[in-house]
């Protein structure tokens, strides 16, 4: 019985590939073997293309017709119907090795210029970032003991000179009159300066220059905000 009569003959890629295999896979989902409803020599030269059984789950119908072939004898293969050979398309080829003297490792200029312009587009991205953040003002909170010359010192009149200084980046806050004894008081007051705009040596030789109220000026506590 020549099957290749009624049978179109199946062609696959090299059944020794994961292609080829997958191929023949598909092919025998609804199929026992290669042509016909019988084994014929298509399925002995096909299983000679397989090489060995491909059994696991991703090809469990090439596993199936593979060990119901490989059943049979010889002599029983010998006696299979002949049909047309099993055509074998080619693998596709793959992709060509690049040339040793195309292989750029060191890159391209156009890939360096690229990348600088990178950096410098993120270089200015973080430098108008910082630009728009808010500058921190260091600050401090500064609380001074100014003490007069003895208990008959006017300490409104020392208090109103005090306050009368006026800098860049100074505020002074409350104050109070501290008893020192044998009547006397200093002036205990506040102020809050900002770092970089007033010094302190300057400030206390403002307030001790009202020398006609003022005997001395002690830092008490000096606390950065």
């Amino acid at each position: 019985m020549n099957t290749s009569n009624r049978f179109t003959m199946p062609s696959f890629t090299d059944l020794k590939t994961e292609a080829g295999l997958a191929e023949l896979n598909t092919y025998l989902a609804d199929k026992t073997y290669i042509v016909g409803f019988v084994p014929s020599s298509a399925d002995v030269e096909a299983l000679a293309l397989v090489g060995t059984c491909p059994c696991n789950t991703k090809f469990v119908n090439v596993c199936r017709w593979f060990r119901t072939i490989s059943d049979y004898t010889a002599e029983e293969k010998a006696a299979f119907p002949k049909t047309e050979a099993v055509t074998v398309k080619a693998a596709a080829a793959p992709a060509a090795a690049k040339d040793e003297d195309d292989v750029d490792l060191f890159g391209s200029d156009e890939d360096d210029e690229e990348y600088e312009k990178q950096l410098a587009e993120r270089a200015a991205a973080a430098k108008a970032k910082k630009a728009a953040k808010p500058a921190v003002i260091a600050k401090s909170s500064i609380l001074l003991d100014v003490k007069p010359w003895d208990d008959t010192t006017p300490m409104d009149e020392l208090e109103k000179s005090v306050r009368s200084i006026e800098m860049e980046g100074l505020i002074w806050g409350a104050s109070k009159l501290i008893a020192v004894g044998y009547g006397i008081r200093k002036l205990n007051i506040n102020v809050v300066v900002e770092d970089d705009k007033v010094s302190m040596d300057d400030l206390e030789e403002q307030i001790v220059a009202f020398e006609d109220y003022v005997q001395s000026v002690d830092v008490v506590a000096f606390n950065k905000i």
